[in-house]
């Protein structure tokens, strides 16, 4: 293989493939990426045998080949070269890297040691989506996933495919976020509703993936029993998905609030940034509402630090009451938000709290306080 490209392209690819790279001492194949020449485009992938990661960059391609290479060592002289314009070329198992000034020979191993990339074999059974949906929609409830070795069935997201909408959840027992994509936003030929749990791992990936396109650009996410593959014109995510039933959730999520309250997204924000400076151990912040006022008071303290409160502007319909919450949790729930005002419900301080938009019921959280 003879190659020219620019650092930049290869330097976003690189970086697109690198979160799945192994660190099985058992099979140290699974610690190189697959570099090789297809259809005039260079095409790097990497895979930990649970999740594989493609991604094909521009490039000009003098002799075709493949070789497979450490990606630690190869992505670190990629990110430190000056020079925008790189050769590379494959000879005997090594790969060599040149620029004006610079020159580095990698050991590489054959392309036949390399596991194979999965395939998803059925191409009628796929959902098609703007980029942009894609990543708001999966940035909005992966927080709340979590990794648990006793119930896997919450390693992961579910995806609730309901033929006119999609349903996206994750809970990590604590908390819930729910985002649901309505049929305006997506196209399918599948006319049956089913479900399945994407990993956590492969969101993050897809997210990040997803994250370096333009908003603009359409994705594609095709399905089979067992693997999902998030898929666009440069990139393809295929992952295992994780086996089990997601939870019941529709139960905990409260269907009367006692204290309702109505206010501004970026001061609750700041409040919760600026009361979390003398949080401890359980980042513990308490949110009260006292009678006949038209504030909340947003407060924390530390034995040995201090405290702090900070007054919110807020419309407020119910009785009295207090809970004290995770502040980094009540954060993830609040910044997925695409409006001005936040719905806050509250049903004292052990029962969980609802958060959503007052405008747009695509969008809901679920928090349970932290008991006194």
């Amino acid at each position: 293989m003879k190659i020219i490209v620019l650092r930049k392209n290869l330097k976003d690819g690189l970086g697109i493939i690198s979160g799945v790279k192994s660190t099985n001492v058992n099979l140290p194949i699974l610690k190189n990426f697959l570099i090789e020449t297809i259809d005039n485009k260079i095409k790097l992938s990497a895979t930990n045998l649970e999740l594989a990661i493609t991604c094909y960059v521009s490039g000009k391609i003098i002799e075709k080949g493949a070789l497979t290479v450490p990606l630690d060592i190869f992505f670190n002289i990629i990110n430190n070269l000056s020079d925008e314009r790189i050769n590379i070329e494959i000879k005997s198992n090594n790969i060599i890297i040149q620029t004006d000034n610079y020159e580095a020979k990698i050991q590489g191993i054959n392309k036949d040691e390399f596991p194979i990339i999965p395939q998803i074999i059925n191409n009628k059974s796929f959902i098609e989506i703007s980029n942009q949906a894609v990543i708001e929609s999966l940035n909005s409830i992966i927080n709340s996933a979590q990794f648990s070795e006793t119930r896997p069935e919450l390693n992961g997201a579910l995806f609730d495919y309901q033929i006119n909408l999609i349903k996206l959840a994750a809970t990590d027992s604590f908390r819930l976020s729910e985002k649901i994509i309505y049929d305006d936003k997506f196209k399918s030929p599948i006319n049956n509703n089913f479900k399945l749990i994407i990993p956590s791992k492969t969101i993050q990936e897809a997210i990040k993936a997803f994250s370096s396109l333009p908003e603009n650009t359409q994705a594609y996410i095709y399905f089979e029993p067992n693997q999902i593959m998030f898929k666009n014109e440069n990139i393809e995510i295929i992952s295992r998905l994780v086996n089990g039933e997601f939870p019941d959730y529709q139960p905990i999520i409260p269907k009367t609030t006692e204290t309702e309250l109505i206010l501004n997204k970026e001061k609750l924000i700041s409040a919760l940034k600026l009361t979390s400076a003398f949080t401890q151990r359980l980042n513990e912040i308490k949110i009260i509402i006292k009678e006949n006022t038209k504030n909340i008071e947003v407060y924390s303290s530390g034995q040995g630090l201090g405290e702090n409160q900070y007054l919110i502007p807020t419309k407020i319909k119910g009785p009295a009451t207090e809970a004290v919450f995770n502040w980094r949790f009540l954060l993830d729930g609040v910044k997925p938000l695409k409006t001005e005002s936040v719905f806050f419900g509250l049903n004292g301080g052990n029962k969980p709290a609802l958060i959503k938009s007052p405008d747009d019921g695509s969008y809901l959280y679920i928090l349970m306080p932290i008991k006194a």
